[in-house]
């Protein structure tokens, strides 16, 4: 074991930096990974020789991976979406294993190994694409409703692949049986599993969350999770096939969410180790010594799957547009590709040549992905000349909805809170227009006489022709912060004193959104408290005008004396997400305390980022205090800064 350790170390602290450097340049961590794996594997500096269980414990990786992709799976969602996921993505994953197939076949190598292969390359990055989509705002878009039907099959795909794969390795006779076998299995143990474990695993969770234990509830997701991936190992099957089936059934639960959270850390900690196993198989200097071949890979996978996306999107009824972005977004390899070839290299089913060149080429595209998606808008306005004119269209729709209107509201964002708005808007016969990227909302809010056009918010031009230079407020009723502020950018360009409302969840972006032009910034949660206060006050008997006055001082102050909140262990996730959000921290000054003695100016507690919002002394509360003020031994202090500035206040008030 101590032999080992030191390896260990050296792989965890490859793998922190290489993430935090890939994280820092907006790249996704399994590239970091995947580089950690090369450097360190055998055909480099070979610093992993002693680590012989290395490659089991990163089993466990995919284990939580399909896991989780279990958790997701909803037979709503998939109805709901099942043209896209069961008839473009079918197609997709089965056109691509064809054409891989032929190309294969014909280079002289069996159509087993061209089955295994295109199972690979069909896959995309849930885990990139996903991101990227929600980052800039096309989940609704047309193109993103499709982009995320063809993730949610691809993801499904991998469960009869890595069935499947494995027979590859033997005879056709012996394949055939145990391919028949192997899905005679997979049938009896889904059908035991899900016709009575639906029934059974409510009532156990329920048992088990009677118990009020976090420690408890973690150990029943392992033992869940790990002894369905037991029982169905034991049946001839995979490891993943069970875990999958652990995540469906927990899917059906109101525990859901709760497990995927709680799972998380072990799927991305032994996740990162299975993709750093990934990059240990890398062979640079033969990858190198081939790299035509490499690159040829690299521009057949990319050519090909945005081809095939392309033309059964367009198929499918999308636009020429519309279905080059689709292409443009699934052409590049995905972390289920990794998989696939981790298990075809296990069987030793294909030539090395080739497993290095395909290995190569999906860790390149994977690096190409987020760069394809970011110029992909400008390529499809380069070749479809559709675009222009559908944009066009959308413009001049806009433009003749707000060319007789002025001094109007416009409504950035048309969803719960911007309906509200409108209705509001009517009641007291403002004219309003509405902004909104969902086209199934807008085709029924415009049925029902609402005055909602399609348009993105964000786009200089869509706010030019909303006719934001004649309106008299703008309101952005989404509670997305860097989506805002580019709103804000754009109206303050063209109508410079035109007022700006803007909504948000909590009051760390607040200073921001001024900063950036809002002329109001509404953070629900304070002022969902102000409500709750103010009703509460109402039935103490304190006068209206009273409450109406306090809540009138508090928002002139920008909700000074409401800023940040005492965080809990409730709060440690939200902390680790969130850890520049601001909060409160309270200081007892013992007998030896730096600070006894010393004003708060003396003190410089701003030069650390850090507001002093209150001083307690025999319960006598000051909620302002001033520079001058001088601490005495049994004092609280309360401070107000990001977790990071907060320790350090605390340091100079109790060490100096």
């Amino acid at each position: 074991m101590m032999e080992t350790l030191p390896t260990i170390v050296m792989l965890l602290g490859a793998s922190v930096v290489s993430v935090i450097i890939f994280r820092s340049i907006n790249l996704p961590p399994v590239l970091g990974y995947l580089l950690v794996g090369t450097v360190i594997g055998p055909h480099a500096l070979d610093l992993v020789g002693g680590v012989s269980g290395m490659q089991h414990l990163a089993e466990f990786g995919v284990v939580f991976l399909m896991f989780s992709i279990g958790l997701e799976f909803s037979l709503p969602k998939l109805y709901a979406m099942k043209r896209i996921v069961f008839g473009l993505g079918l197609l997709q994953v089965l056109v691509t294993i064809a054409v891989v197939t032929a190309i294969v076949t014909a280079l002289k190598l069996s159509w087993q190994e061209g089955v295994a292969l295109g199972g690979a390359l069909a896959m995309s990055s849930t885990a990139v694409l996903t991101k990227l989509l929600t980052e800039r705002l096309e989940l609704d878009k047309a193109h993103g409703r499709e982009v995320m039907g063809v993730l949610l099959f691809q993801d499904i795909a991998v469960v009869p692949l890595l069935i499947l794969i494995p027979s590859f390795s033997e005879s056709p006779e012996r394949m055939a049986t145990m391919m028949g076998l192997a899905m005679l299995k997979a049938v009896v143990v889904l059908s035991l599993v899900l016709f009575f474990g639906q029934r059974l695993m409510s009532k156990w969770f329920f048992i088990v969350a009677r118990g009020k234990s976090a420690e408890l509830f973690m150990l029943n997701v392992l033992l869940i999770t790990l002894g369905l991936a037991y029982l169905t190992e034991v049946a001839g099957l995979s490891l993943a096939l069970g875990a999958f089936v652990a995540g469906i059934l927990i899917s059906e639960t109101q525990y859901r969410h709760h497990v995927e959270e709680d799972i998380k850390p072990f799927r991305d900690v032994l996740m990162g180790l299975f993709f750093v196993t990934i990059g240990m198989m890398l062979d640079i200097p033969l990858v190198l010594a081939n790299a035509p071949l490499v690159l040829g890979v690299l521009g057949a996978l990319l050519v090909t799957k945005f081809a095939l996306v392309l033309g059964l999107s367009r198929l499918f009824g999308s636009t020429f547009g519309g279905a080059m972005r689709t292409g443009l977004w699934l052409c590049a390899g995905g972390e289920f590709g990794f998989v696939l070839l981790s298990e075809m290299r296990h069987l030793q089913l294909l030539p090395p040549m080739v497993l290095q060149a395909v290995l190569a080429a999906l860790v390149l595209s994977m690096l190409l992905a987020p760069l394809i998606v970011q110029y992909s808008n400008q390529i499809v306005l380069r070749f479809a000349a559709s675009e222009w004119l559908i944009r066009s269209m959308q413009m001049t729709q806009l433009a003749a909805k707000s060319m007789n209107t002025e001094k109007h509201v416009v409504i950035c964002g048309y969803g719960r809170t911007g309906q509200y708005l409108a209705r509001f808007m009517e009641e007291e016969d403002v004219t309003y227009l509405a902004l909104d990227l969902d086209p199934e909302r807008i085709r029924e809010a415009t049925a029902a006489g609402e005055n909602v056009i399609y348009g993105d918010a964000a786009r200089h031009e869509t706010l030019i022709a909303a006719g934001v230079s004649r309106a008299s407020v703008l309101i952005i009723s989404f509670a997305d912060a860097r989506v805002s502020e580019r709103v804000l950018e754009h109206a303050r360009q063209i109508n410079p004193d035109l007022p700006i409302i803007v909504r948000t969840l909590d009051e760390k972006d607040l200073d921001a959104l001024l900063h950036a032009g809002a002329a109001e910034v509404v953070p629900e949660t304070l002022e969902t408290s102000m409500v709750l206060a103010a009703h509460a006050l109402r039935h103490l008997g304190v006068p209206n005008a009273q409450v109406r006055e306090h809540f009138r001082q508090t928002r002139s102050g920008r909700y000074k004396t409401l800023r940040g909140f005492f965080h809990g262990e409730s709060d440690l996730e939200e902390e680790a997400h969130d850890s520049d959000e601001a909060r409160l921290h309270s200081v007892l000054l013992g007998e030896g305390a730096h600070a006894v003695g010393r004003t708060l100016g003396e003190l410089s507690l701003q030069e650390l980022g850090v507001e002093v919002t209150a001083v307690r002394r025999r319960n006598i509360r000051a909620l302002e205090p001033s520079p001058e003020i001088r601490f005495g031994s049994g004092d609280v202090i309360v401070l107000l800064g990001t977790a990071r500035a907060l320790s350090a206040a605390e340091e100079r008030l109790l060490k100096g």
